[in-house]
């Protein structure tokens, strides 16, 4: 018997690379699966297509699994709802979603058109806002139900070009840590994925030197996106009791980041001015600051 034996579980962007992965892995562990993708590029905009969804869901059915499509999109509040509805509609429940949907739209900050922070964040933030509000009455109301959202380095530590999807996946970090908080008492759990994974997307990031490069193709040859989707099946057992938490997965390396609390207190007893900030408050602080290298910055080894 598998770890979700009986237990249906949506999937969004489950097409390619780690929704895929999550699809397939949840139908092995027994669970019946509604994969759900627009089937558009990796920029969005486009009209997309129910095939590619449809494919991966042949491939579960031929491994003896069962599972439906969805071609619906995650930035639209009635996209979820019918997503959600097929779910009830097909297998007669929903106790999971895994919602790894996205895309991306690089550039500077300074250059960034309008247009580029709405999609991304339309689709990211708003898409993840979708997904659990649609479902969580029906978590609660049956005292069981998981989201695993994903999250990204490019906002938990940063990554230049990347102002407005580093600003969607911080905020779907303080989204996952209140739905797991209001969620406590009926066991609705919520947790985040911060990915490292070779995958459609990942691809498209521009190579402009040889260090890049380089981490490209460590990303390519290490990182699989299955990796990361075990740990998204691990978060959906239902002997799993960990919420509000957020992981990185690194090819055979998962982490457990730490979350926003306070590192340093200063207290002056007149009050703070702005001078005495500058001259004493801000220095002492100092060296406990957190400087402003990238992800590469932080994770210095090699993949294992």
């Amino acid at each position: 018997m598998g770890l979700l034996e009986g237990k249906v579980v949506l999937v969004t962007g489950a097409a390619n690379g780690i929704g895929k992965e999550c699809a397939l892995i949840a139908a092995r562990e027994g669970a019946k699966v509604v994969v759900n993708d627009l089937g558009g590029s990796v920029a969005g905009g486009d009209e997309g297509s129910a095939g590619p969804a449809q494919q991966v869901v042949d491939e579960i059915k031929a491994a003896g699994g069962e599972a439906v499509s969805n071609s619906d999109s995650v930035a639209l509040k009635s996209g979820a709802e019918h997503m959600i509805q097929q779910a009830m509609d097909e297998f007669g429940g929903l106790h999971t979603i895994i919602s790894p949907a996205g895309i991306l739209r690089d550039g500077m900050f300074h250059k960034m058109p309008d247009a580029d922070w709405d999609s991304v964040l339309e689709v990211h933030l708003k898409g993840s806002y979708n997904m659990t509000r649609s479902a969580v009455e029906h978590f609660r109301k049956q005292e069981e139900g998981n989201f695993v959202l994903f999250t990204s380095t490019s906002g938990l530590i940063g990554n230049i070009g990347q102002a407005n999807y580093a600003a969607a996946k911080m905020g779907i970090v303080g989204l996952s840590r209140i739905i797991a908080m209001e969620g406590a008492m009926k066991n609705v759990r919520s947790n985040v994925i911060a990915p490292f994974a070779w995958t459609r997307m990942i691809a498209t990031i521009p190579v402009k030197d040889e260090a890049s490069a380089q981490r490209v193709d460590r990303m390519k040859n290490a990182m699989r996106a299955d990796q990361v989707a075990n740990v998204a099946i691990g978060l959906s057992a239902p002997d799993c009791d960990v919420s509000g938490q957020i992981f990185s997965v690194r090819g055979n390396e998962v982490f457990l980041f730490s979350q926003p609390r306070p590192i340093r207190g200063m207290t002056r007893l007149e009050g703070w001015t702005p001078e005495t900030l500058l001259s004493h408050g801000f220095p002492a602080m100092k060296g406990d600051m957190t400087d402003l290298g990238n992800t590469a910055s932080v994770f210095t080894w090699e993949p294992i």
